[in-house]
């Protein structure tokens, strides 16, 4: 298929539909300017009678100071628990000023429940209240049912509190301890009334609230003190009984003593076992020559460091020289010989005695030593041992002491707090204070008339607008012939007006040969300049003329466009619309009439289906067959076709529309040219797309669009576009004459 046809139609993605147009928008308003304003004064009416019968509401505003810590004249924060909590302690004060509580203290004080404004039993149903009317259809159909239903005297209660706490606010004033607490009603006495009892309420149940808690301090401290004095007096006995038992009178010296005694033994121990080595040293070293003679004994260093030892082995050596110089002089019994071994003898037996009393004493020095030792070590011991006693005393004796030392301090503690809450019991100290109270309002704050009413006029202005740019978004169909040249890519050959009074089909299918409306025929001698200025170099001999859905006016443009052609050409105008037929009947042709039906059929000639009416040849459809696209699919038609073309100048064919039936598809395979006609102001756009669609698809030669029953006068107020397709002169000299 050939899509060289195609390529300018290309609905739904046109880059101008992507951008606002302004002066488009203001058409749309100004088109619908009297429902705007039609709307906005009505609206306008409605608000200034609901607003002028509202209620109207008065505040009335206590301002309260609320300091964040209460001057006491004690410091017993501790027990009341009110400390500096911040800005969390003032939010905490601004709910129960809130708080459901104080509401009922309030509507109690004063009596609300009672009050016109709250109780629900006094009020009027209001006639704008569906609630109010359904309760009284209620009441009518079963009224047993409604009186059985009624609410208790707490329910009401419950709902008068709601309401009230509905009506307060509770705000802070900027960066201050100050707080505004107000009351909205209709009844500014009352409001003023119930602004002052809040904040009055509020200081007097602070005041009781610390009065309970003084009350529940006090006596949860007196039975604390109880058991902190039955402790204390436990922790007492079980000291002094350890004391006795131990016979302790003052710990502290004796684990000074015991601590000196085991310094002084320790360092006596260490004495004696110094001396205890020495002695063994020297033990060891004559133990080691004992029994080799006095000889080796006395060459023991801790032997030959004896002083008697060493002087008489001196005497020994000195005999003994002595000895060894008279034996080479004398014989050994020569008396001086005799006299000098005796000399020698004594002194060894000197020595001999000396060294064993040596050995004895280094035996005894050591053995003294050892017994010295173990006698210290012994005492060392012991003491050590009296001093673990001790210290397990000092640590019992401490914790015994510690726990009276605990007892005491909570108890004596616990009886300051007592005296000072006592003390201050009757003391009515709050953190809060009125520092203006409420005054009967004279202006009320709502409602703001003036404001409502602008604002409503203002919104329904808005909405207005809303409104017709909606309904002109939702009217997706031709206005005018930018829609159709924007949205279609095809040209505009002309257009119809649309005719004012109401006629019939008959006389609209030759409007333009009775000459009785000269914009119309105008416009149609437009139509037809077009149609054949386009086809100059190749006339169309057969023109197709369909549109998208049945009431578009197909028929009409057809018998007036061959009417206009016929005063110039040799024309026939072919009703091709075999399903709903209008030909003859604009024509007034006889029932039974042979036309196209009967020609294709065979059963009657071509001249008995040709009828001359004003100036132009006529086939109507003849006979209804009930296999119309058959026919018109078959080579006869396709033969009965190229005999008209040769027979003359034009062949304006009326099919049917192309969303009903296929038989516009299959016309517009033998046509030169093909109209397409949309009813302005009526076809969609989407049906008026696809139906061109279709014929583009075919190869079908689409050579323009004729815009049907447009509304000339509001297009040239509204702004749609119809110029060059339209007689500007011939309307504005014959519009009057015409319309009337």
């Amino acid at each position: 298929m050939d899509n060289s046809k195609l390529s300018g139609f290309n609905p739904g993605n046109n880059s101008a539909d992507d951008e606002i147009d302004l002066l488009a928008l203001w058409h749309s308003i100004y088109r619908r300017k009297w429902s705007i304003i039609s709307l906005t004064l009505v609206v306008a009416m409605l608000a200034v009678l609901v607003v002028f019968n509202i209620t109207p509401t008065y505040r009335a505003s206590s301002t309260l100071l609320i300091e964040n810590k209460a001057p006491n004249v004690m410091t017993i924060e501790q027990v009341y628990g009110v400390e500096d909590a911040g800005s969390e302690y003032l939010q905490t004060q601004f709910e129960l000023l809130k708080s459901r509580a104080l509401a009922e203290r309030v509507v109690r004080e004063l009596v609300l429940d009672t009050h016109p404004e709250f109780d629900p039993r006094q009020q009027p149903a209001p006639l704008l209240n569906w609630r109010g009317w359904l309760s009284s259809v209620k009441m009518l159909v079963a009224p047993s049912d409604l009186e059985s239903k009624q609410p208790s005297e707490a329910d009401i209660f419950d709902a008068v509190v709601g309401a009230f706490r509905s009506r307060v606010a509770v705000e802070p004033q900027g960066k201050t301890q100050l707080v505004q607490v107000s009351v909205d009603m209709a009844d500014a006495a009352t409001a003023a009334r119930a602004a002052n009892a809040l904040a009055q309420g509020y200081i007097e149940s602070q005041l009781e609230a610390k009065l309970n808690m003084t009350e529940t301090a006090t006596s949860w401290m007196n039975q604390q003190l109880g058991g902190l004095k039955g402790k204390l007096e436990d922790s007492e006995r079980r000291l002094q009984e350890f004391m006795q038992q131990e016979n302790l009178v003052n710990l502290d010296g004796i684990t000074t003593v015991s601590a000196d005694e085991l310094s002084n033994t320790g360092q006596r121990l260490t004495d004696a076992r110094r001396a205890r080595n020495a002695a063994e040293s020297q033990y060891r070293q004559v133990a080691a020559m004992k029994g080799a003679g006095y000889r080796r004994l006395a060459s023991v260093p801790a032997v030959m460091s004896d002083p008697v030892v060493a002087q008489f082995k001196a005497a020994e050596a000195t005999a003994n020289a002595k000895v060894q110089e008279l034996s080479r002089r004398y014989g050994p019994k020569h008396p001086t010989m005799v006299a000098a071994q005796t000399e020698l003898n004594a002194a060894r037996a000197s020595l001999r005695a000396q060294v064993e009393q040596v050995v004895a004493s280094i035996e005894n020095s050591y053995q003294l030593a050892l017994a010295n030792e173990r006698g210290l070590q012994s005492a060392f011991e012991q003491n050590k041992e009296q001093i673990q006693s001790i210290n397990r005393n000092e640590f019992r004796l401490r914790e015994l002491q510690r726990e009276v030392d605990t007892n005491r301090s909570l108890y004596d503690t616990f009886m300051t707090r007592l005296k000072e809450t006592t003390a201050t019991q009757d003391l009515d100290t709050v953190n809060a204070r009125i520092v203006d109270r409420a005054v009967v309002p004279n202006q009320p704050i709502k409602p703001q008339k003036s404001l409502i009413v602008a604002l409503a006029t203002l919104l329904a202005f808005m909405l207005g607008i809303g409104l017709a740019l909606l309904v002109d978004i939702l009217n997706n169909t031709f206005k005018g012939t930018e829609d159709v040249e924007n949205k279609l890519n095809l040209p505009v050959m002309g257009i119809l007006p649309l005719l004012k009074n109401k006629q019939t089909g008959e006389h609209v299918a030759k409007l333009f040969h009775e000459n009785s409306n000269k914009p119309f025929n105008e416009a149609v001698r437009t139509i037809r300049t077009g149609f054949v200025l386009s086809g100059m170099d190749h006339p169309y001999t057969i023109t197709l003329v369909t549109s998208s859905v049945p009431g578009e006016g197909k028929s009409s443009v057809s018998s007036n466009l061959a009417a206009a052609l016929g005063q110039m050409e040799k024309v026939l105008l072919v009703d091709a619309d075999m399903r709903r037929p209008t030909v003859a009947k604009n024509y007034g042709f006889a029932v039974g009439t042979p036309g196209l039906a009967n020609l294709i059929a065979g059963t009657a000639k071509l001249e008995e289906c040709i009828q001359q009416v004003d100036g132009i040849d006529v086939m109507s459809a003849g006979t209804v067959p009930p296999n119309p696209l058959e026919l018109l699919s078959s080579d006869r038609f396709d033969s009965i076709i190229k005999v008209l073309a040769d027979r003359y100048d034009r062949v304006i064919i009326d099919s049917p529309p192309t969303q009903a039936v296929s038989d516009a598809l299959v016309l517009s395979q033998h046509a030169n040219a093909v109209i397409y006609v949309v009813k302005s102001e009526s076809t969609s756009v989407p049906q008026v797309e696809t139906g061109v669609g279709k014929l583009l698809q075919l190869n079908a030669p689409i050579k323009g669009v004729v815009l049907n029953q447009l509304d000339v006068k509001k297009a040239a107020k509204y702004g749609y576009s119809y110029g060059g397709y339209y007689d500007h002169y011939g309307y504005s000299s014959n519009t009057a004459k015409a319309e009337a």
